[in-house]
């Protein structure tokens, strides 16, 4: 998998400078031939990045699969041997979200995270070092506003981790409190305290939903804020090398290489960003799973 994403990678740095070659080199000199040749190369990149995605997708699904399957069968082995005083003092609902969502949390890590991280870097740093020799003015003018993006990415970072933990903490408590009331029907409807116990859930399921709501606000202010900085380096490259065009200093098929070169820039800077989440998420969940796993 890990292969298959580098090489990705290196594929997807192909197309903006095959769209280069054709307006610098094959259409001032009226080449249909070699135009025909950079098309069919295009195909080919794409055709390529299709095969590559998938087996990535396929490899890091099927992991994530098993190693979702292994932990099941440990957790659930363990909860086997483990004494009645444990269930005694643990709700039964807050251990079958260990079983059952913080596994799931897991998944999602090796599925879409740890190692596609990889994959982020990579392209980020062979688009920066394609930047840069193709024009290294132009390029420090792109990379002006990366501060700005560093800035938006940690605001996104600090305020979706402590949104994503108590959506977690409150998954739990929704869990637990579903299934010790539904067990227990008969005690509540003896106790005639159906309607204490739906105001109690009403509360619980208010603040869940509030805590999604949190995390829904945060996702939409990071990417437009992502979509308006891309905007903002576009304008500059379009200012700076359109009268560098003009002036001879620089070709059009450059210009326009830069400006798609740096739409992709900024979207491994958010997928990796979205990843750290997916890691906090994932550290959360398995601090959870190791300590129901390590109680003798």
């Amino acid at each position: 998998a890990l292969a298959a994403i580098v090489a990705f990678s290196v594929l997807e740095l192909a197309p903006p400078y095959l769209i280069k070659l054709v307006i610098d080199r094959y259409i001032p000199a009226g080449d249909l031939d070699g135009v025909a040749v950079i098309a069919l190369l295009y195909l080919l990149v794409q055709l390529g990045s299709f095969l590559l995605e998938f087996l990535q997708t396929w490899t890091l699904q099927m992991l994530g699969q098993r190693i979702m399957f292994d932990i099941r069968m440990q957790v659930y082995s363990h909860l086997q041997k483990l004494d009645l005083r444990f269930y005694d003092r643990n709700p039964v609902g807050r251990l079958m979200t260990r079983v059952t969502s913080d596994v799931d949390v897991l998944n999602d890590l090796f599925t879409s995270g740890v190692v596609s991280v990889f994959g982020d870097v990579f392209t980020l740093m062979g688009i920066m070092a394609v930047l840069v020799v193709m024009d290294w003015r132009l390029a420090l003018i792109a990379f002006s506003v990366l501060p700005l993006i560093a800035l938006i990415a940690q605001w996104f970072r600090r305020n979706v981790r402590e949104s994503y933990r108590t959506v977690r903490t409150w998954i739990a408590r929704i869990n637990a409190f579903l299934q010790e009331r539904i067990t227990g029907m008969t005690t509540v409807q003896l106790f005639r305290r159906e309607r204490k116990d739906f105001a109690r859930f009403d509360e619980i399921d208010r603040a869940h939903r509030d805590a999604n709501i949190d995390s829904i606000f945060y996702y939409a202010v990071f990417y437009p804020a992502i979509e308006i900085v891309s905007a903002l380096a576009a304008s500059l490259i379009i200012w700076y090398g359109g009268g560098w065009v003009q002036a001879g200093d620089l070709t059009m098929g450059s210009l326009v290489a830069f400006l798609l070169y740096s739409q992709r820039l900024f979207r491994p800077i958010s997928d990796m960003s979205e990843k750290f989440n997916l890691l906090q998420a994932a550290m959360a969940s398995s601090d959870r799973i190791f300590h129901l796993v390590d109680t003798p």
